[in-house]
């Protein structure tokens, strides 16, 4: 599952947990929340379910649409592609 890593963490802080509280609370460690939340990690179906019982909301609330990119680091390696897929130089860019 792909987790809407900015969602989860808009609303984890939205409720007031701090990240080590609610990863804890969702028993993953923390530094497994932090990559969940950044776009760097995925998420069994299991610790999704978690996450989404103590947001209270559904699984789909929290689950990526998988049209969008996974963060903005994926944005950035899509735009410095040219039509052919090659990499452009920063220079080109300027």
């Amino acid at each position: 599952m792909q987790p809407d890593g900015s969602e989860i963490r808009r609303q984890r802080e939205q409720r007031g947990y701090g990240l080590r509280r609610f990863a804890n609370a969702a028993e993953i460690s923390h530094t497994h929340l932090s990559r969940i939340e950044r776009g760097i990690k995925g998420a069994q179906p299991e610790v999704m379910a978690r996450i989404a019982q103590l947001l209270d909301c559904g699984i789909s609330d929290i689950e990526r649409d998988r049209t969008e990119p996974n963060d903005e680091r994926d944005e950035h390696r899509l735009a410095l592609h040219d039509d052919e897929g090659t990499r452009r130089r920063a220079a080109d860019d300027a």
